[in-house]
């Protein structure tokens, strides 16, 4: 209620409509009166966070030269991915700053990209990186994961998995090279070990 009082413009619906959309923010179920208006969720994301990790071990030491580690990765069932899990340095604390991509692979569009930074603390764990929003995967189609990373050098992980099927959500991720302007991260081994997502609610 605070947050619709706040941010609506009311030039933007008539007095009787905002009366009534007060109405149903104020009364709980089973009493609270019907909208004229969808109150299903635009994009539909269920309310559970799941990681999809390609490697089965972790090594150091992996530079960086300018350009991205890159992998491409496609999903049997519509998602929503929120950011990557990258390495941090050997030694800690350190700071890295990182630009994240996903990109269509027909069409060669970025469809999201955030320039941010991590803290790691020497630990091996994949560090969270994340979008500003979710960005909706579609089945059956090739993106690109990249992450343009600034830093000292980094862990890095190795035997990686091509398929990987994530029982928890249901999903299928294939992972395949990604070549041209890749800092060297190929699907046996590199950076980006991690893919943080949703899936789409039922």
């Amino acid at each position: 209620m605070e947050e619709f009082a706040l941010n609506v413009d009311p030039q933007l619906l008539s007095e009787s409509e905002m009366n009534k959309i007060y109405k149903y923010l104020a009364v709980s179920p089973p009493d609270r009166p019907v909208l004229v208006y969808s109150d299903r969720p635009r994009c539909q994301i269920s309310s559970t966070e799941y990681v999809v990790s390609r490697f089965q071990r972790i090594e150091n030491r992996w530079g960086f030269n300018g350009t991205s580690d890159r992998i491409k990765f496609m999903v049997d069932r519509r998602i929503f991915v929120v950011g990557f899990g990258l390495y941090g340095a050997i030694s800690g604390p350190h700071e890295y700053k990182t630009q994240i991509k996903i990109i269509h692979c027909g069409t060669n569009k970025t469809l999201a990209e955030h320039d941010t930074s991590f803290v790691c603390d020497g630990n091996s764990r994949p560090c969270r990186v994340c979008f500003k929003e979710p960005v909706e995967i579609l089945p059956g189609i090739t993106y690109i994961a990249a992450a343009l990373i600034r830093g000292p050098d980094s862990y890095y992980g190795t035997k990686g998995l091509r398929r990987v099927s994530t029982n928890d959500s249901d999903v299928t991720f294939q992972f395949t090279y990604a070549a041209m302007n890749n800092n060297g991260t190929s699907v046996e081994d590199g950076q980006i070990p991690e893919i943080i997502y949703y899936t789409a609610a039922e």
